[in-house]
């Protein structure tokens, strides 16, 4: 929620924000403790089924290119490509909840950023009693080190998180449509690709 208010172009002037804590406090104290996690049963829902096509599509791609790329071992390349594939089709299941919500389209004007209830695009972590089997799964030498586990998995999601935010940023202006950002422009209708949406935050923030 946080992260789409403060991608937006031309927010409202109440809605903007110098950092991830103002914007958490300012969002609490004037629009009450539950506004943060509005419009999550959407997300819910469309985490459950997006998240098995992610984890099906990968174990299935990854054993079967691993198999062709590097017989009996672990091949990095089939690990990217299989993220990647099973990425698209989590993220075509997860789009519509994140962009298309009921509440925002009932009560809200494309470009009324301060109306919009965002949606959280990550579902809350769970933790269950596998984790141990699935930590010793993990180390080649059989020893469980959940501390390294954490600290790749924190690395790799930090710099993925960074290369792909100019992207998310393009996502959140296709999504949200922002009126206001449009007519600055003397953009008529509504930005229909990557391409216009790149253009236009070119145009309106370099």
């Amino acid at each position: 929620s946080l992260q789409t208010r403060m991608q937006s172009l031309q927010p409202d002037p109440r809605a903007r924000y110098r950092g991830v804590y103002e914007a958490l406090k300012k969002m609490v104290l004037t629009e009450g403790l539950w506004r943060p996690l509005r419009g999550i049963n959407v997300t819910v829902l469309g985490a459950g089924p997006a998240h098995a096509l992610y984890f099906a599509c990968y174990e299935k791609m990854k054993a079967a290119l691993s198999d062709l790329l590097q017989q009996g071992g672990n091949s990095h390349l089939a690990n990217g490509i299989a993220g990647s594939v099973a990425t698209l089709l989590h993220d075509a299941v997860m789009n519509p909840a994140e962009g298309n919500s009921w509440d925002s389209g009932k009560c809200c004007s494309p470009g009324d950023t301060q109306q919009l209830h965002p949606l959280p695009s990550v579902p809350l972590p769970s933790f269950n009693p596998g984790a141990n089997p699935t930590l010793f799964s993990l180390s080649p030498h059989g020893a469980a080190r959940p501390l390294s586990h954490v600290a790749a998995g924190a690395a790799a999601g930090a710099v993925a998180a960074a290369a792909t935010t100019p992207l998310d940023v393009c996502k959140t202006l296709l999504n949200t449509q922002e009126g206001k950002a449009l007519s600055s422009l003397n953009v008529r209708g509504h930005l229909s690709g990557m391409a216009d949406a790149f253009r236009t935050v070119y145009r309106l923030g370099g």
